[in-house]
Formats: structure tokens, sequence, C-alpha cells
């Protein structure tokens, strides 16, 4: 009958990696429904923005207090989950501490994950304070109403349930009160537990173990549900990042062949184009929904941390305006989900008449935005709202002659004139006063 713990913890581990496994294709599903880019040039360079960005947390600390707390949560994340491969070998094997084996080390290991632990009690009490006690504005835009407000709050009373778990399992282990193998801090809680029967104390140890290694497992799964999934997205999100500078924007081959072609008077228009360039216009210019972004712009999307550092520095939204970058992001992968759950009901895409563009973004939002790239300077994995309000700007304009008149107004001038304001090519010198 001793067999019978290690089957129920077997059981329990094999469908916490199973559902997880489940979700992660069809995460990995949804962010291929994107359209095809290339960003396989320069991999040493890629590798070092991930070690800088993800794993060294650089542009975290540009806040120095919220970046500090920040790396305390994810160091604590990365090394106390180190104790999880013990607890599953131990679980599964009916064995108590496995590695207590390695001595010194043990003890320096554990008890650096008991520092970490309370450092990261702390971290996220303060964390708490400021959104909830402090309010600070970013985390109570209108975006932020509802779900996303109450996941951030939930992650944080996880993180907190989860570390007070791991010291009561310490705390209450007899055995490993008396190795004095790293109980730095647990030592200190274990004469709370004093006047129980050694029973009890036993009963509470493997109550907090069970809910220790259940609690990690049902936060994993978690993960896609939330905003989260930036603990495990920031790494191929920084890796994908585009790598050409900030102001450069993307022009489309079939367009500027045709520019080309309008201001080059020995060119032919019949003339077959260069080996290796295509072209032929695409099917359709910019994006109205989910499926004309690329797949990095998808993964942005599920990587979005919203921390809401972009809206905090978008000049439009400081004056007023309604554009939110961080909601642009939560849009794009709240359509890129509903589009993912009517595939799963139906077995392919079936129209549901909606779409990105007016039923989640508006145009007010998109013509907003002064390109200035402040957004995606803050953002600390690397997301890139800019692109996506491009090229949904690029549809509106391309595909529907949508822009605002002021902009048509412009493009017709240089069609007609080659130049943004009303005068004839002959009148030059009005050009230049214009100017």
């Amino acid at each position: 009958m001793a067999i019978i713990p290690n089957i129920i913890f077997a059981v329990v581990l094999i469908a916490g990696i199973g559902f997880f496994a489940r979700n992660v294709r069809k995460l990995a599903r949804n962010i291929r429904l994107g359209k095809s880019t290339d960003r396989s040039d320069n991999r040493s360079q890629r590798f070092k923005n991930m070690a800088r960005i993800a794993l060294g947390q650089q542009k975290m600390v540009v806040r120095p207090v919220a970046g500090i707390m920040h790396i305390i949560v994810y160091l604590g994340f990365l090394i106390i989950n180190i104790e999880v491969l013990e607890i599953i070998i131990d679980g599964l094997l009916g064995t108590h501490r496995i590695f207590s084996f390695l001595g010194g080390f043990y003890t320096v290991l554990i008890g650096g994950f008991e520092i970490l632990a309370i450092l990261v009690l702390v971290a996220v009490t303060v964390f708490w304070i400021r959104r909830n006690i402090i309010r600070l504005q970013r985390f109570w835009n209108p975006e932020m109403k509802g779900w996303p407000r109450n996941d951030g709050n939930l992650i944080l009373y996880f993180e907190m349930v989860l570390m007070v778990l791991f010291l009561v399992m310490n705390a209450t282990d007899a055995p490993f009160q008396q190795m004095q193998a790293g109980n730095v801090i647990s030592r200190f809680i274990a004469p709370w537990f004093d006047g129980l029967p050694a029973s009890t104390v036993h009963v509470v140890e493997r109550s907090a173990w069970w809910l220790h290694i259940v609690g990690i497992l049902v936060f994993l799964n978690y993960l896609y549900y939330s905003k989260h999934l930036h603990i495990l997205l920031a790494f191929p999100n920084t890796y994908f990042a585009s790598l050409n500078p900030k102001g450069q924007f993307n022009n489309l081959e079939a367009v500027t062949n045709e520019v080309k072609l309008m201001m080059d008077p020995n060119a032919d228009p019949f003339a077959a184009p260069p080996e290796g360039e295509d072209d032929a216009p695409p099917e359709k210019f910019g994006a109205s929904d989910v499926t004309d972004l690329n797949w990095v712009q998808l993964l942005n999307a599920y990587t979005c941390t919203e921390c809401g550092r972009c809206t905090s520095e978008c000049p439009a939204n400081q004056t007023g305006k309604k554009l939110s970058p961080r909601k642009i992001m939560m849009d794009t992968r709240d359509r890129l989900e509903e589009v993912g759950k009517n595939i799963d009901n139906n077995g392919t895409f079936a129209e549901d008449n909606k779409s990105l563009l007016d039923n989640y973004i508006t145009r007010e939002e998109l013509w907003a935005c002064t390109s200035c790239n402040a957004c995606v300077e803050a953002c600390p994995v690397s997301i890139d709202p800019l692109s996506i309000i491009l090229d949904m700007r690029r549809y509106l304009v391309m595909e529907q002659s949508a822009a605002p008149a002021e902009l048509n107004n412009m493009m017709t001038n240089i069609e007609n004139n080659g130049a943004p304001w009303p005068y004839n090519q002959m009148d030059r010198l009005n050009w230049k006063n214009e100017g």
C-alpha cells in the first residue's frame, strides 16, 4: 500500500504536464496562423539580445524599484523551482530529500532557496501594494478592468502561497530540521509547531508538500490563460525581435518597384524583375485581422506582460488620445484566441463576421499613433505594437482608401504634382516657399 501515494503522484504529474503540453500545441498552432516572415539572420546578435533582455532583465531596471523587485521574483521562479526536481524524484520513487547526499552543497542550495523565498514574499507584497494601495495609474487604465486586473492580483497570491508552502514544508519536516541542512529561515518557523503532536506535524508537512507541487502544476497550466505567459515566451520573443533600426519602416517590394518605375524615366515597365526578387503584389495590403499579421507579431501578442510601460510612455496616450499600445497587444491576443477557439469548434475557421479592425481596435486608436517608437523602446521584452498599428493603417489606406482627409489630400498631391503641396510641377518656387 506504500506505493499508492507514488502512483497518485505520477498520475497528477502526468495529467499536469499533459494538459500543459496540450495548451502549448494550441499556442503554437495559433501563432502559426500568422504570415511567414524570416527571422533567421544574425543569430549571434539574436542570442545576445535574448541573453541581455530576457535572461539579464536589462530593460526592467530602467525603473529601479520595479526592476529590482522583478529580478528577485524572476530569480525565485528560476532557482527555487530547481527544488521541484527533488520533489518529483521523491514523489515518484518514495524517497525523502534524495539530493541530501550532496552534503554541504545541498545545505547552501536549500539555504539559498529559503532566503529567496522570503525575498520573493517581500517583492510580491510590494507589487501588491503598488497595484492596490498606491494604485499606480498604468495598472488602472480602462483596458485593465475586469479579468486583466484580477489576473495580475491572482498571480501575486499564487506566488505568495507557493513560497509560504515551501517554507512550511521545510519547517515541519523533522528529519530535515535535524539535519541542519540549509534551514536558515525555516528554523525560525519550526517552533510555531512545537506544541502539536509529531503525527499532526507530519500531516502538515505532507499537506504542504502535496499542495506545493500541485500548486506548481496548477500555476504551470494557468500560464496559458494569463499575462504571465511571458515567463516562457520572453526568450523566443526577444530572439526573434526585429534587428532593424527602430525608425526604419518595412516597404512592400511591389509598391517600391512601382514607385521606381514612376520616378525613373529610363525604367522598362515590361522588364522582368531581377533574379531572386518578386514584384507581384500581395493578396492583401496591410492587415485587418490577426491572420494578416506575421507570426512574430502574434508571438508578441502572447508575450505581452500587460505591465503598461508602453502606454505610460506613449505621447498620444499622455495627451488624452484613445490609443494605448498595451490595449493594441491585448486586443490582438484576444482576437487570436477567439479565432483559435473558432478553429477548435469547427475544425477550420468558420467566418464569424468579426475582425481585429473595428471589432477590437478602432480607427481612432490607429490614427492617434505618432509612430515615435516610444512604446517599442519601453517594452521590457521587445514587443512591437507599432508594427501592428502600421500594418492596419496600410490596410485602411491601400485597401479601403480610408485615410484621414489630410493624408488623402497629401497623397493626391504627391500623385498629381510629385510633392505634398497643391501646386503644379512648373511652380517649383511655390513648393520652396511652402516648405
